[in-house]
């Protein structure tokens, strides 16, 4: 084996009208180092689309970090891709302590997988958001979604009935994955001065707990993340009510030894961004979503996706594909 690329096919929204599209997406694309500059990724990218296009995807896409100079000159100048969206990518370390989330003025809900689908259902029409996946209760449901969370004022009656007051109050909800047994990252390249010093710092803290060091655990050797996906708010105080949502997710992350991070993509002018607690030097503004037509006719309803100008600020991004 020398290369190896991964493709699904599957029915999305476009966020300008309540018409779905199939589309592939295109990850995982690997060649041995030995065996680069001889086309391999070219042929197996050939593959995937032809693969996709037999099952009645119209468009294919692809996402790869702003900084990826080979990524992307292989799929823009080789293969005609062209840049469609640019997500950021915000990524919180975590430590060993939780944070508060109850408080007097905030209530916290689990909602069950149906009970977050219907909610999900009319906080997110298909003509509001774009790449919402048309099985979203399955993914709701699925076993590596470790929950869907509701935060809303203690004195909303949505507090007791989650469906009375949406969307018309204010509220944030939150979906988290659980990404630690598919996916292990490892940060390298940091210089030996700052291992050592976040290494004291966990040294410290394991030490002295009282002390809340927010050590992080050991991001240079492989680790894997938490995903929050789904996230909206809405209302006054909705920024307030993603702030706490986050630390739920947080705090679920803390009782995984495997977990060192927690990570949300989400539209570049997206409300929901600025709410969103992250490390800088961790996160990333720009991840290239790259998109080609598979297919030269045009959509059932004439209409070319690519062509029009994003009608939402909101990007549905599907964990499974992290």
């Amino acid at each position: 084996m020398v290369g190896v690329i991964k493709a699904c096919v599957k029915m999305v929204t476009r966020g300008r009208d309540s018409v779905y599209v199939k589309v592939a997406y295109i990850l995982g694309l690997r060649v041995s180092p030995y065996h680069r500059r001889l086309g391999i990724g070219t042929k197996l990218v050939e593959r995937a689309e032809w693969w996709s296009a037999a099952r009645g995807a119209e468009y294919a896409y692809m996402a790869t970090d702003a900084a990826n100079a080979a990524s992307i000159n292989l799929f823009i100048r080789r293969l005609g891709y062209s840049r469609f969206r640019s997500p950021a990518v915000l990524v919180h370390p975590i430590h060993a302590h939780r944070l508060p989330v109850s408080s007097s003025s905030t209530a916290v809900l689990r909602l069950p997988p149906p009970a977050a689908a219907a909610i999900y259902q009319r906080i997110l029409p298909p003509s509001a958001v774009e790449f919402l996946p048309s099985d979203l209760p399955a993914l709701l449901a699925h076993p590596l979604t470790i929950g869907t969370f509701l935060a809303v004022p203690s004195s909303s009656s949505a507090a007791t009935n989650p469906g009375d007051e949406l969307p018309g109050t204010s509220f944030a909800v939150m979906s988290l994955w659980d990404s630690t047994q598919v996916l292990r990252l490892r940060v390298a390249g940091a210089p030996t001065a700052t291992r050592a010093a976040l290494a004291v710092l966990r040294a410290v803290d394991s030490g002295a707990p009282w002390l809340r060091v927010p050590s992080v655990r050991d991001v240079f050797q492989p680790f894997g993340v938490y995903v929050m996906y789904g996230l909206h708010m809405a209302g006054p105080e909705g920024p307030r009510l993603m702030r706490r949502l986050c630390r739920v997710a947080h705090n679920a992350a803390v009782g995984d030894a495997h977990c060192a991070a927690v990570v949300a993509e989400v539209g570049t002018r997206d409300p929901v961004r600025a709410a969103v607690p992250h490390w800088k030097r961790f996160s990333f503004d720009e991840d290239v979503w790259c998109m080609k037509r598979l297919c030269s006719s045009l959509s059932s309803d004439g209409d070319d996706w690519m062509a029009s100008p994003p009608a939402t600020d909101v990007i549905f991004v599907d964990p499974r594909e992290f």
